[in-house]
């Protein structure tokens, strides 16, 4: 054996450097609990189902009917000549506005003026026969016989001056209800003949119009007069009408199981007979009811439900609803105020599926915009 000889100062220098960069590259090769939390996190991730919530919240809602109708004007009159005659003047046309008892048409008064007079001529010679009959009555010159006869020949002369001071004023055709003329004949015009019956105007009321709507008979408890309407008509988009219940029948028709409901609304110039409009009777409120948005409701044929967010994952929530307006639905049991429901995503949930809650859009905007430094904002 060889005698040991001591290790030169050079090469325990280098084996101590050996050393240390064997200790370097182990610690290089050990795994880094934050990237391996950071890996296992994305994993979970890509597992989960991306969905859109809305919360639970408070808010006003209203019970509310909603149907559709055509309007109609309220007053319609087809004014008819009651006497027949030449036209000698029209005072009217379509379109015109007309009050009540305003003048449509004359007709040639002639000969009726000429009937009156004969009528009063009549029955003034009869009255003065009567009078000098009472007086021979009384002298015992005249029978009671030949004096009633004499009574009864006035009356009738006095009821055929009636029929002419009524055919005199028939001769003068007048509006019976105040609205716009909607319709005169083309034959109506001077120099015509008009026989008595014949329609010469028609004159709607469009000032007040009306919608009828046949209501189910389930609804016939909740339906009032006096109760508010909303209108909106497809000829004025965005604008909106206020009216009301104006007449509820009484009566379901046995056929169709409905009842009418009538709803009047002033026309404010710019509503007109035969729109076809959309209406909502709210006939109850509730100032602070438990929400949520319609869409949310799961559509599988079952119970009123939603998917709830609880512990990051997705759990069916059977619901016991209330009113629904404005694509709102009130939760009268089943959820708490502040719970998260999926909006968007349902599709692809099962019940207990772990779900990845998207950021909207909103708050992505804000997030991916840095905020300005302080020299940008002194720019």
């Amino acid at each position: 054996m060889l005698p040991s000889r001591p290790l030169s100062r050079a090469v325990v220098r280098a084996s101590l450097m050996t050393f240390a960069a064997t200790l370097a590259l182990c610690a290089c090769k050990k795994p880094d609990a934050a990237a391996v939390a950071a890996a296992m996190a994305a994993n979970k991730g890509a597992d989960a189902v991306p969905v859109e919530v809305a919360k639970v919240e408070r808010r006003s809602i209203a019970a509310s009917y909603s149907n559709t109708a055509a309007l109609s004007a309220r007053g319609n009159a087809v004014v008819t000549s009651r006497a027949s005659g030449v036209v000698t003047q029209v005072f009217v046309d379509v379109g015109t506005q007309v009050r009540e008892g305003q003048t449509l048409i004359q007709l040639d008064t002639d000969m009726a003026r000429l009937n009156v007079a004969q009528a009063q001529a009549s029955a003034e010679n009869l009255q003065a026969q009567y009078a000098r009959a009472q007086q021979l009555v009384k002298q015992q010159m005249m029978s009671v016989n030949d004096v009633d006869q004499l009574k009864y020949n006035l009356e009738m002369a006095r009821a055929q001056l009636g029929t002419a001071k009524l055919a005199l004023q028939y001769a003068t055709i007048v509006a019976p209800i105040s609205g716009v003329v909607s319709d005169r004949p083309d034959s109506v015009k001077p120099g015509n003949l008009v026989q008595i019956g014949q329609s010469v105007v028609t004159i709607v009321d469009a000032g007040h119009l009306e919608a009828t709507l046949n209501v189910s008979e389930r609804d016939i408890t909740i339906l009032k007069v006096g109760q508010a309407v909303d209108l909106q008509v497809d000829a004025l988009p965005g604008k909106r009408f206020n009216g009301k219940v104006v007449r509820v029948s009484p009566v379901v028709d046995s056929g169709s199981g409905t009842f009418k409901v009538v709803c009047g609304f002033d026309s404010q110039g710019v509503l007109q007979s035969g729109m076809y409009g959309h209406l909502t009777i709210n006939y109850d409120s509730r100032a602070d009811a438990l929400v949520i948005p319609r869409n949310a409701l799961l559509e599988d044929g079952g119970d009123p439900a939603v998917y709830a967010i609880r512990n990051g994952k997705a759990q069916r929530a059977t619901l016991k609803l209330g009113y629904s307006e404005a694509g709102y639905v009130e939760v009268r049991d089943g959820l708490k105020l502040g719970e998260q429901v999926v909006t968007a995503g349902k599709a692809a949930l099962r019940e207990g599926s772990a779900v990845q809650v998207l950021t909207d859009a909103a708050t992505a905007t804000a997030t991916a915009t840095p905020a300005p430094t302080a020299a940008q904002a002194a720019h």
